[in-house]
């Protein structure tokens, strides 16, 4: 007689069981499905919180920064005035006056150079351009326009009052005179000998 035939289950009974499973689940195949579909929904909760608790602590970071930066703007605008208001009357000390009255020149001096400080303490800073240098819309404004012979079109003949920015932001543009070219708007029309009528 031959050798008796080998069955395949025989040698792996557990693969019978598998194929069995594999065609009906199980409650318990259910509940893991249930498990893992639900612990996958969670975790993606967690990291969009995560992530958003991330957003609102740079959000409140940068709102900080910004608050502590430029939180005095409108005080810092209205101070403006009051060093233009310095620096005028320091422009109008004569020489007499100076040595008459020393002591109120060098205590309107000693103001106005607490003012700075404190202006500098607080990141506001100074835009003062220089003659000849070319305008800028977004740091100056032009108060008028005249023909300049030897300045180029759009360059600065004139400053009016010095502007002020703090950070990035403009407290306020330089007032400034713009030159508009070479001069040719001073020709007028060539003068006639006819009197008027």
């Amino acid at each position: 007689m031959g050798e008796p035939e080998e069955n395949e289950f025989l040698d792996d009974p557990e693969s019978l069981l598998e194929e069995e499973y594999h065609d009906d689940p199980s409650d318990e195949e259910i509940e893991v499905d249930s498990l893992r579909a639900e612990r996958d929904e969670l975790k993606d909760r967690l990291l969009r919180a995560l992530a958003e608790t991330e957003n609102l602590r740079k959000r409140a970071e940068r709102d900080r920064r910004d608050a502590e930066l430029y939180g005095g703007v409108r005080l810092a605008r209205d101070l403006l005035s009051v060093h233009d208001n310095l620096g005028r009357a320091l422009e109008t000390i004569d020489d007499t006056l100076r040595t008459e009255h020393a002591a109120l020149v060098e205590g309107l001096e000693l103001t106005q150079r607490d003012l700075v400080a404190v202006f500098n303490k607080h990141k506001i800073e100074e835009i003062s351009p220089e003659i000849g240098s070319k305008f800028d819309p977004k740091l100056h404004q032009a108060m008028f326009e005249a023909p300049i012979p030897d300045q180029p079109s759009g360059s600065i003949i004139q400053v009016m009052a010095k502007g002020f920015g703090i950070g990035d932001r403009l407290l306020r543009p330089a007032q400034v005179g713009v030159s508009s070219g070479g001069g040719q708007a001073a020709k007028s029309e060539p003068a006639t000998d006819e009197p008027e009528e």
